[in-house]
Protein backbone atom coordinates (compact mmCIF):
# COMPACT_ATOMS: atom_id res chain seq x y z
CA UNK A 1 0.00 0.00 0.00
CA UNK A 2 2.93 2.70 0.91
CA UNK A 3 4.35 1.40 -2.19
CA UNK A 4 1.48 2.62 -4.54
CA UNK A 5 0.95 5.23 -2.65
CA UNK A 6 4.37 6.55 -3.33
CA UNK A 7 4.63 5.62 -7.05
CA UNK A 8 1.54 7.70 -7.37
CA UNK A 9 2.93 10.92 -5.63
CA UNK A 10 6.07 10.00 -7.57
CA UNK A 11 3.50 10.67 -11.23
CA UNK A 12 2.11 13.38 -9.95
CA UNK A 13 5.42 15.04 -9.25
CA UNK A 14 6.88 14.06 -12.68
CA UNK A 15 3.46 15.54 -14.36
CA UNK A 16 3.76 18.45 -12.15
CA UNK A 17 6.55 20.48 -14.40
CA UNK A 18 5.12 19.15 -17.75
CA UNK A 19 1.26 20.89 -16.62
CA UNK A 20 2.64 23.97 -15.38
CA UNK A 21 4.82 24.09 -18.36
CA UNK A 22 2.06 23.67 -20.50
CA UNK A 23 -0.16 26.52 -18.76
CA UNK A 24 3.12 29.35 -18.61
CA UNK A 25 2.95 28.20 -22.60
CA UNK A 26 -1.00 28.71 -22.81
CA UNK A 27 -0.93 32.26 -20.90
CA UNK A 28 1.88 33.78 -23.49
CA UNK A 29 0.18 32.60 -26.19
CA UNK A 30 -2.99 34.38 -24.90
CA UNK A 31 -1.10 37.22 -23.81
CA UNK A 32 0.95 37.54 -27.79
CA UNK A 33 -2.98 37.17 -29.18
CA UNK A 34 -4.11 39.50 -27.08
CA UNK A 35 -0.98 42.01 -27.77
CA UNK A 36 -1.99 41.50 -31.67
CA UNK A 37 -5.52 42.13 -31.52
CA UNK A 38 -4.79 45.03 -29.36
CA UNK A 39 -2.23 46.75 -31.50
CA UNK A 40 -4.54 45.69 -34.80
CA UNK A 41 -7.02 47.71 -33.21
CA UNK A 42 -4.35 50.41 -32.43
CA UNK A 43 -3.50 50.77 -36.19
CA UNK A 44 -6.72 50.47 -37.64
CA UNK A 45 -7.58 53.78 -35.07
CA UNK A 46 -4.78 55.68 -36.19
CA UNK A 47 -5.51 54.91 -39.82
CA UNK A 48 -9.43 55.73 -39.28
CA UNK A 49 -7.95 58.79 -37.79
CA UNK A 50 -5.48 59.84 -40.33
CA UNK A 51 -8.24 59.21 -42.94
CA UNK A 52 -10.70 61.57 -41.09
CA UNK A 53 -7.89 64.26 -40.68
CA UNK A 54 -7.17 64.45 -44.31
CA UNK A 55 -10.61 63.78 -45.65
CA UNK A 56 -10.01 61.01 -47.88
CA UNK A 57 -7.89 63.30 -50.19
CA UNK A 58 -4.29 61.85 -48.62
CA UNK A 59 -5.47 58.45 -47.07
CA UNK A 60 -8.80 56.42 -48.15
CA UNK A 61 -10.32 54.84 -44.75
CA UNK A 62 -9.70 51.19 -43.48
CA UNK A 63 -13.72 50.12 -44.64
CA UNK A 64 -13.37 52.16 -47.70
CA UNK A 65 -9.79 50.37 -48.39
CA UNK A 66 -10.91 47.07 -47.73
CA UNK A 67 -14.33 47.21 -50.12
CA UNK A 68 -11.63 48.57 -52.92
CA UNK A 69 -9.55 45.71 -52.55
CA UNK A 70 -12.35 43.55 -52.92
CA UNK A 71 -13.08 44.89 -56.13
CA UNK A 72 -9.57 44.64 -56.96
CA UNK A 73 -9.18 40.99 -56.19
CA UNK A 74 -12.37 40.45 -58.86
CA UNK A 75 -10.54 42.09 -61.68
CA UNK A 76 -8.29 39.70 -63.78
CA UNK A 77 -5.76 42.84 -64.64
CA UNK A 78 -5.12 43.26 -60.63
CA UNK A 79 -3.40 40.07 -60.58
CA UNK A 80 -1.62 40.42 -63.43
CA UNK A 81 0.32 43.29 -62.02
CA UNK A 82 0.54 41.50 -59.12
CA UNK A 83 1.93 38.46 -60.48
CA UNK A 84 4.31 40.71 -62.43
CA UNK A 85 5.35 41.96 -59.19
CA UNK A 86 5.32 38.67 -57.26
CA UNK A 87 7.64 36.82 -59.80
CA UNK A 88 10.52 39.22 -59.91
CA UNK A 89 10.50 39.91 -56.47
CA UNK A 90 11.12 35.83 -55.93
CA UNK A 91 13.76 35.93 -58.39
CA UNK A 92 15.69 38.72 -56.90
CA UNK A 93 14.88 37.56 -53.35
CA UNK A 94 16.30 33.96 -54.66
CA UNK A 95 19.64 35.65 -56.61
CA UNK A 96 20.47 37.39 -53.77
CA UNK A 97 19.39 34.89 -51.26
CA UNK A 98 22.24 32.00 -52.99
CA UNK A 99 24.58 34.71 -54.08
CA UNK A 100 24.64 36.35 -50.73
CA UNK A 101 25.04 32.74 -48.84
CA UNK A 102 27.88 31.79 -50.95
CA UNK A 103 29.61 34.90 -50.68
CA UNK A 104 29.34 35.23 -47.13
CA UNK A 105 30.21 31.67 -46.21
CA UNK A 106 33.50 32.00 -48.76
CA UNK A 107 34.48 35.23 -46.92
CA UNK A 108 33.58 33.97 -43.65
CA UNK A 109 35.83 30.74 -44.18
CA UNK A 110 38.80 33.20 -45.56
CA UNK A 111 39.85 35.39 -42.86
CA UNK A 112 41.78 38.07 -44.90
CA UNK A 113 39.42 38.04 -48.12
CA UNK A 114 36.70 38.74 -44.57
CA UNK A 115 39.12 41.79 -43.80
CA UNK A 116 39.07 43.08 -47.20
CA UNK A 117 35.49 42.00 -48.48
CA UNK A 118 33.47 43.31 -44.96
CA UNK A 119 34.47 47.66 -45.51
CA UNK A 120 33.79 47.28 -49.15
CA UNK A 121 30.42 45.34 -48.79
CA UNK A 122 29.68 47.46 -45.65
CA UNK A 123 30.17 50.78 -47.49
CA UNK A 124 27.95 50.11 -50.70
CA UNK A 125 25.20 48.92 -48.29
CA UNK A 126 25.19 52.91 -47.00
CA UNK A 127 25.13 53.95 -50.84
CA UNK A 128 21.64 55.39 -51.57
CA UNK A 129 20.70 52.55 -54.08
CA UNK A 130 18.44 55.35 -56.24
CA UNK A 131 21.39 56.49 -57.40
CA UNK A 132 22.29 53.63 -59.20
CA UNK A 133 18.93 53.18 -61.03
CA UNK A 134 20.63 55.00 -64.30
CA UNK A 135 22.91 52.88 -64.15
CA UNK A 136 20.64 49.94 -63.92
CA UNK A 137 18.33 51.15 -66.99
CA UNK A 138 21.41 51.40 -69.13
CA UNK A 139 23.06 48.12 -68.56
CA UNK A 140 19.91 46.34 -68.32
CA UNK A 141 17.41 48.30 -70.49
CA UNK A 142 14.01 48.98 -69.75
CA UNK A 143 11.60 45.58 -68.22
CA UNK A 144 11.89 43.26 -65.88
CA UNK A 145 15.44 42.46 -65.72
CA UNK A 146 16.14 46.36 -64.83
CA UNK A 147 13.61 45.88 -61.38
CA UNK A 148 14.83 42.31 -60.25
CA UNK A 149 18.71 43.75 -60.99
CA UNK A 150 17.63 46.83 -58.63
CA UNK A 151 16.13 44.02 -56.27
CA UNK A 152 19.09 42.31 -56.20
CA UNK A 153 21.63 45.33 -55.22
CA UNK A 154 19.03 46.13 -52.30
CA UNK A 155 18.99 42.45 -51.06
CA UNK A 156 22.57 40.58 -52.13
CA UNK A 157 24.40 42.90 -49.47
CA UNK A 158 22.42 42.12 -46.01
CA UNK A 159 22.23 38.75 -46.49
CA UNK A 160 25.76 38.32 -47.22
CA UNK A 161 27.20 40.53 -44.04
CA UNK A 162 24.94 38.49 -42.02
CA UNK A 163 26.18 34.92 -43.36
CA UNK A 164 29.58 36.43 -42.97
CA UNK A 165 28.73 37.48 -39.31
CA UNK A 166 27.32 34.22 -38.64
CA UNK A 167 30.73 32.05 -39.27
CA UNK A 168 32.94 34.98 -37.47
CA UNK A 169 30.77 34.20 -34.41
CA UNK A 170 30.62 30.69 -34.94
CA UNK A 171 32.66 28.60 -32.10
CA UNK A 172 36.27 27.89 -33.26
CA UNK A 173 35.85 24.43 -32.44
CA UNK A 174 33.82 23.65 -35.31
CA UNK A 175 35.71 24.59 -38.35
CA UNK A 176 39.32 22.87 -36.53
CA UNK A 177 36.86 19.53 -35.96
CA UNK A 178 36.14 19.60 -40.03
CA UNK A 179 39.94 19.83 -40.48
CA UNK A 180 40.77 17.32 -38.21
CA UNK A 181 37.92 15.07 -40.31
CA UNK A 182 39.37 15.86 -43.53
CA UNK A 183 36.24 17.49 -45.01
CA UNK A 184 36.30 18.79 -48.07
CA UNK A 185 35.67 22.75 -48.34
CA UNK A 186 31.99 21.95 -49.54
CA UNK A 187 31.38 19.38 -47.21
CA UNK A 188 32.28 21.88 -44.44
CA UNK A 189 30.03 24.47 -45.54
CA UNK A 190 27.19 22.04 -45.81
CA UNK A 191 27.75 20.37 -42.70
CA UNK A 192 29.15 22.63 -40.16
CA UNK A 193 29.29 26.18 -41.27
CA UNK A 194 25.44 25.64 -42.53
CA UNK A 195 24.21 24.41 -39.59
CA UNK A 196 26.02 26.47 -37.33
CA UNK A 197 25.44 30.02 -38.59
CA UNK A 198 21.44 29.00 -39.55
CA UNK A 199 19.95 31.39 -37.14
CA UNK A 200 22.27 34.55 -38.18
CA UNK A 201 21.86 33.26 -41.76
CA UNK A 202 17.95 33.37 -41.53
CA UNK A 203 17.69 36.99 -39.89
CA UNK A 204 20.11 37.77 -43.02
CA UNK A 205 16.85 36.57 -45.82
CA UNK A 206 14.38 38.53 -43.29
CA UNK A 207 16.14 41.84 -43.94
CA UNK A 208 17.09 40.52 -47.64
CA UNK A 209 13.36 39.67 -48.28
CA UNK A 210 12.14 43.36 -47.38
CA UNK A 211 14.95 45.39 -49.31
CA UNK A 212 14.38 43.10 -52.32
CA UNK A 213 10.74 43.96 -52.14
CA UNK A 214 11.41 47.54 -51.95
CA UNK A 215 14.13 47.27 -54.81
CA UNK A 216 11.51 45.48 -57.16
CA UNK A 217 8.50 48.46 -56.04
CA UNK A 218 10.95 51.22 -56.75
CA UNK A 219 11.91 49.68 -60.15
CA UNK A 220 8.29 49.03 -61.29
CA UNK A 221 7.64 53.09 -60.13
CA UNK A 222 10.19 54.11 -62.19
CA UNK A 223 10.28 52.45 -65.22
CA UNK A 224 7.88 49.60 -65.88
CA UNK A 225 4.29 49.48 -67.36
CA UNK A 226 3.62 46.50 -65.21
CA UNK A 227 3.62 45.30 -61.50
CA UNK A 228 2.25 46.78 -58.26
CA UNK A 229 4.69 49.62 -58.23
CA UNK A 230 3.37 50.87 -61.23
CA UNK A 231 -0.27 50.76 -60.50
CA UNK A 232 0.95 52.68 -57.08
CA UNK A 233 2.16 55.40 -59.57
CA UNK A 234 -0.70 55.70 -61.67
CA UNK A 235 -3.04 55.73 -58.78
CA UNK A 236 -1.07 58.96 -57.57
CA UNK A 237 -0.93 60.28 -61.13
CA UNK A 238 -4.44 60.00 -61.31
CA UNK A 239 -4.90 61.03 -57.91
CA UNK A 240 -6.77 57.84 -56.75
CA UNK A 241 -6.53 57.52 -53.27
CA UNK A 242 -8.42 54.61 -52.79
CA UNK A 243 -6.03 52.81 -55.57
CA UNK A 244 -3.00 53.78 -53.87
CA UNK A 245 -3.62 52.88 -50.31
CA UNK A 246 -5.55 49.24 -51.33
CA UNK A 247 -2.20 48.76 -53.34
CA UNK A 248 -0.32 49.94 -50.35
CA UNK A 249 -2.26 47.74 -47.75
CA UNK A 250 -1.78 44.61 -50.15
CA UNK A 251 1.80 45.13 -49.92
CA UNK A 252 2.04 45.71 -46.29
CA UNK A 253 0.19 42.82 -45.82
CA UNK A 254 2.35 40.38 -47.44
CA UNK A 255 5.26 41.94 -46.19
CA UNK A 256 4.21 41.59 -42.94
CA UNK A 257 3.25 37.82 -43.48
CA UNK A 258 5.95 36.24 -45.01
CA UNK A 259 8.37 38.53 -42.11
CA UNK A 260 6.47 36.78 -39.33
CA UNK A 261 6.82 33.35 -40.84
CA UNK A 262 10.77 33.90 -41.44
CA UNK A 263 10.97 35.89 -37.58
CA UNK A 264 9.34 32.51 -36.08
CA UNK A 265 11.75 30.08 -38.18
CA UNK A 266 15.04 32.12 -36.61
CA UNK A 267 13.25 32.00 -33.14
CA UNK A 268 13.02 28.39 -33.52
CA UNK A 269 16.32 27.36 -35.19
CA UNK A 270 17.95 29.81 -32.02
CA UNK A 271 16.08 27.70 -29.61
CA UNK A 272 17.07 24.54 -31.26
CA UNK A 273 20.59 25.42 -30.94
Amino acid sequence: MDREVSLREAARGALAPSVSDMARGFAARRARVLDTGLLLLAALALWQGLASWTAGIAIAGPLATLAYVAQLAGTAGFWSHAWATVSAFLLAFAISAVAGLLLGLALGVARFAAEVGEPILAGFYTIPKVTLYPVILLVFGLGASAKIAFGVIHGLVPVTLFTLGAVQTMPPVLPRAARALRLSPGQTMRWVLLPACLPGIVGGLRLGFSLSLLGVLIGEMFSSQRGLGFLLVNGLAQHNVRLTTSVVLVVVAFAIAVNTAMLRLSRMLTHRQ
